[in-house]
């Protein structure tokens, strides 16, 4: 028989919807309940975002009962989607790190989110990152639609979170192999300053503790390499390449380098591309003791 899961009626926010989409990963098949009956609730397998009870040795994952349901030693306090994967996160991702990844990257915004707390600071006035949150939110019904229509939606949204949140556990198991890599590359490497890489790999989060490394030299997708500037924060490089190369492509790049495959840089000065990896050091070198 199937299990139980069940969230409030009403409206719906990215906090349920995902709370109900990792347990729908973590157990299969399940009967996806939406209601505040309080009888139902009881007999429920799996209680999210309603009950007024964390209790997760009963599968009871709500956050709005007096007192919230804790914080993380960072601040930010849990909703039901982070209560859940607080429990079922290791087992669902098959590791402590790629749990806690996926708790940084993706449940903490959305708890942040769902109990109020800001967690960027924006530059524009009126201007903002167009997030999942907002994704989600454009689907909220109009006047005019039943808890039927309601209930469909929800559903369809439950989905589209189960491919995200498998995309993602994907995503970051890849990026812990390839980031070990990356530390073996800089560790074998004469000088430090360039990080050449024999393969794309995920460098920034290592490299952000590394101030000794200015540039990563790496090959593409599409036969060429490329060379980035290290940034440490936002888009300010440690190192920006030549003020004389932005924006420079192919012939005009070739003549103010003296490299004969440069192709091209970026005229924020953060990326440059060679035809050979020859061609890329070649420009880190010039680009470093310019």
């Amino acid at each position: 028989m199937a299990k139980t899961i069940l969230t409030h009626s009403g409206s719906f926010q990215a906090d349920d919807i995902f709370a109900v989409a990792i347990l729908v990963l973590v157990i299969g098949e399940a009967k996806v309940v939406r209601t505040r009956e309080k009888d139902q609730i009881v007999t429920a397998d799996y209680v999210v975002d309603v009950g007024m009870v964390y209790d997760p040795a009963k599968n009871r994952f709500d956050h709005h009962q007096p007192g919230g349901a804790g914080e993380r030693p960072n601040g930010i306090p849990y909703a039901s989607c982070g209560l859940v994967w607080k429990k079922f996160g290791e087992t669902l991702t098959g590791g402590k790190e790629e749990m806690e990844l996926i708790d940084t990257i993706l449940m903490q915004p959305l708890d942040a989110h769902d109990n109020g707390v800001a967690i960027a600071d924006y530059r524009f006035a009126n201007v903002r990152a167009y997030s999942i949150i907002d994704f989600l939110y454009s689907f909220l019904p109009s006047l005019h639609e039943s808890e039927e229509d309601l209930y469909r939606i929800f559903m369809e949204l439950v989905i589209i979170a189960k491919e995200l949140l498998t995309r993602e556990i994907a995503k970051v198991k890849s990026l812990i192999i390839g980031e070990a890599k990356v530390r073996e590359a800089l560790e074998t490497s004469p000088d430090k300053r360039i990080l050449i890489l024999l393969e794309e790999l995920p460098w920034k989060r290592v490299l952000s503790d590394k101030p000794e490394v200015m540039f990563v030299v790496y090959p593409r997708n599409d036969g060429r390499w490329g060379l980035r500037a290290v940034q440490d924060t936002g888009y300010i490089s440690r190192r920006p390449l030549p003020v004389a190369w932005a924006g420079k492509i192919d012939k005009d790049l070739q003549e103010i380098t003296g490299v004969p495959d440069a192709i091209f840089c970026h005229r924020a000065l953060f990326t440059a591309v060679a035809g050979t990896k020859e061609g890329a050091m070649a420009l880190a070198e010039i680009a470093l003791n310019t």
